[in-house]
């Protein structure tokens, strides 16, 4: 559901400045998109779109174009809806993100030169640990915090490139993914196993960190299709 409640308009500096104020419309629709709050069945038309940001068509029509060249939305016989990823293309970003997570772990084997920033990772274990005490209850925006732990894995090895390339491809796969976060067990398995693997590569056990997040993110890719397919029927009865 869109939530613009008028501040798009009232933002830091769009009040008559159409440039800004295109720059909020979209930023704040993309923010919007990308944290699953736009159902991909929800149309999304200028004239709904405008009087949900309070704004006129401009803005809102120039911030549709941008989203749609971002791959994020696609137009449809109602105006544009959010895109989701078909089973094929679900198929081939998975398994480009297992590619592109385990190359983080799999550099520092091959090079001792290369080392995991450990102030980064402590930070990050001192986040989950709270949460292994009491965890939260099962929700689809848990695949946001789920996200930052696998994008912080990725930048402590020291390659950018790398984490930018698997925050694309994170984002790409977002609205599947934050529907297999609806299952208290699947919230405890992730907390469990995200500490394991910090724990191991702050003990330089890098091999079995390498093990470990295999294992997390999917050793076998069909193990990893059949969540992604139960996620997209959740997905669709959720509407």
């Amino acid at each position: 559901m869109i939530t613009g409640g008028g501040e798009a308009a009232s933002g830091s500096g769009a009040s008559g400045d159409p440039t800004s104020l295109r720059e909020v419309v979209y930023h704040r629709l993309r923010d919007e998109i990308l944290n699953g709050r736009v159902s991909p069945r929800e149309r999304l038309t200028e004239p709904k779109l405008g009087r949900a940001f309070e704004v006129s068509r401009t803005p809102v029509r120039e911030a549709l174009s941008r989203l749609l060249s971002d791959g994020l939305i696609e137009r449809t016989d109602f105006g544009y809806a959010v895109v989701v990823p078909s089973l094929e293309d679900l198929r081939n970003l998975y398994e480009l993100r297992i590619t592109l997570e385990l190359r983080g772990i799999a550099r520092a084997i091959e090079n001792a030169q290369v080392r995991h920033d450990e102030a980064l990772l402590r930070a990050e274990l001192a986040t989950w640990e709270p949460l292994r005490d009491a965890p939260p209850d099962p929700d689809p925006s848990f695949v946001i915090l789920d996200e930052q732990f696998h994008q912080v894995l990725s930048r402590a090895s020291g390659n950018t490139q790398l984490t930018g390339a698997l925050v694309t491809v994170n984002q790409k796969i977002r609205a599947v993914r934050m529907h297999d976060f609806v299952e208290e067990d699947r919230i405890t398995a992730t907390i469990d196993e995200h500490m394991a693997i910090l724990r191991l590569v702050l003990a330089h056990e890098l091999p079995e960190a390498l093990t470990a997040l295999h294992r997390h993110v999917g050793e076998s890719l069909e193990v990893v299709m059949q969540r992604a397919t139960q996620a997209m029927t959740r997905m669709a009865i959720a509407g």
